[in-house]
């Protein structure tokens, strides 16, 4: 095997190989083997075609080192548009399903026939994975090009139990495709009978509903991205087309474009004097994320967001900001607020990596002293925990989503850090606010940062105040 080339490797043992991998790790261990203190193993690589494989087959193990290097992007489609999470969902692998969603993964993707990974969960009946996908607000009603919902496939291939569950989350029996069949047209008779049953006691309307009324009024219809910005390493900025200037702050111009038929995103960092440092700091510094233009708006912006939408743009954020203090070396000039939240198309909270800036931009300046933590505006950078940093940032944003107020608006930024740092200054919480809600923010604003919480660890409370 080591006379082949790695790419053959790959191809002809690839299975073989991860399992070799790890026995030989756990027998170094049980015989005390000292080769476990050696320097690890280059992280196992996989191209785009093979993740699509490995998900199939349900490699935890190679999905997980794929997912970590994280100049992939797991929203990537195949040549016909099926993500990643279409297929761990189609061949009903639990484990795969549950990681691909935890970093990030769009529930309501659809591939080039505009099913999405509910359809495929559905179809072959697999309830586990129906259930998560419906806990991760996926729209049980979404049609395909053939007019067909998750209901229609899991009453034709006979799928009983995922049909009920569709039904007791809101999917429609007698709504029909575009051939004029509602669910019920397509179930047997046993079947047809228990779920009229079902949504009758639902209060939903027995007419057929035709068609051309039945447009997906769920999320915004999303599909895969293309693949060819991730497999370049470097870019000639002559290959690229700006066609309008999104937006210009004090470290840069956000610019629309294109690039090779793609639509793009440039940011031009306003920078002097460039040097070979500053050139060496941007590649290491560099996050090293996919960074994509947002088609809505910032959370300042104006949007209608009641409590149910704050606690589930915080749960956005927070598993955002959770995933980001894994990684090493940490991304330590992000400064979370909420003008660096943007709005995805589905209405997913995303913390904007644009935003994050270098040890060369702007050295020793603050420009939005109202999220930041009193150590952050008192110390120096290096001094500080930025996790805890981070944590108080982000109660500063829950306490504008839930108020929608903007924090210390009647002050100045001057004001504002100088209050803030050295006279008390803090949110005041106003009645009415939810009682959990009051207490996490107090538990993230804690004045000591070694008694703030993890993001990691606040993530499942902020999923149990979603689901009540």
């Amino acid at each position: 095997a080591r006379r082949l080339s790695p790419w053959a490797c790959l191809l002809k043992i690839k299975n073989i190989y991860i399992q070799f991998k790890i026995c030989f790790l756990l027998h170094d261990i049980k015989t005390g083997d000292q080769s476990c203190d050696q320097p690890k193993e280059e992280a196992f690589r996989l191209n785009m075609d093979d993740i699509f494989t490995q998900c199939r087959e349900g490699n935890s193990v190679a999905v997980r080192l794929w997912l970590d290097n994280t100049e992939n992007d797991l929203n990537l489609g195949d040549d016909h548009g099926f993500s990643p999470l279409h297929w761990a969902c189609r061949e009903g692998r639990s484990g795969v399903v549950d990681m691909l969603i935890m970093r990030g993964a769009r529930i309501n993707v659809m591939n080039r026939g505009d099913d999405t990974p509910l359809h495929l969960a559905s179809s072959h009946g697999h309830r586990d994975i129906v259930a998560k996908l419906i806990q991760c607000k996926a729209d049980p009603n979404t049609v395909n090009e053939h007019g067909n919902t998750p209901l229609h496939y899991a009453c034709f291939w006979g799928q009983d139990q995922v049909a009920e569950d569709l039904v007791a989350s809101g999917a429609q029996v007698c709504v029909c495709n575009r051939y004029g069949q509602s669910p019920l047209d397509k179930a047997k008779p046993h079947l047809k009978q228990l779920l009229q049953e079902k949504a009758e006691k639902m209060g939903q309307n027995m007419t057929k509903i035709p068609y051309k009324e039945t447009f997906w009024k769920g999320t915004m219809r999303t599909r895969p991205r293309n693949g060819t910005l991730n497999k370049q390493a470097g870019i000639d900025y002559k290959q690229l087309s700006l066609l309008a200037k999104v937006n210009e702050n004090q470290s840069g111009e956000l610019w629309q474009g294109r690039w090779q038929g793609d639509e793009i995103i440039v940011k031009v960092l306003h920078v002097r004097d460039w040097t070979t440092r500053k050139s060496r700091d941007f590649n290491e510094e560099h996050p090293k994320l996919r960074c994509f233009y947002i088609t809505n708006a910032q959370l300042t912006f104006s949007l209608v967001v009641d409590q149910s939408q704050a606690v589930k743009f915080a749960l956005d954020i927070a598993s955002g900001m959770a995933f980001l203090h894994t990684l090493e070396p940490m991304v330590s000039r992000l400064y979370l607020n909420s003008k660096h939240v943007m709005i995805d198309e589905d209405m997913t909270a995303r913390v904007s990596m644009a935003d994050a800036k270098f040890s060369f931009q702007c050295p020793g300046r603050m420009y939005s002293p109202a999220w930041m933590a009193p150590e952050a505006l008192q110390k120096r950078p290096e001094d500080i925990n930025r996790r805890s940093a981070d944590m108080w940032s982000f109660a500063v944003l829950l306490w504008e989503l839930v108020t929608r107020e903007v924090p210390f608006a009647d002050l100045s930024n001057m004001e504002i850090g100088m209050k803030v740092s050295l006279e008390g200054l803090r949110p005041t919480i106003p009645p009415g606010i939810s009682p959990h809600i009051c207490k996490l923010m107090r538990l993230c604003m804690n004045e000591d940062p070694a008694k703030r919480p993890k993001f990691d660890m606040i993530v499942p409370i902020l999923e149990k105040m979603q689901d009540k």
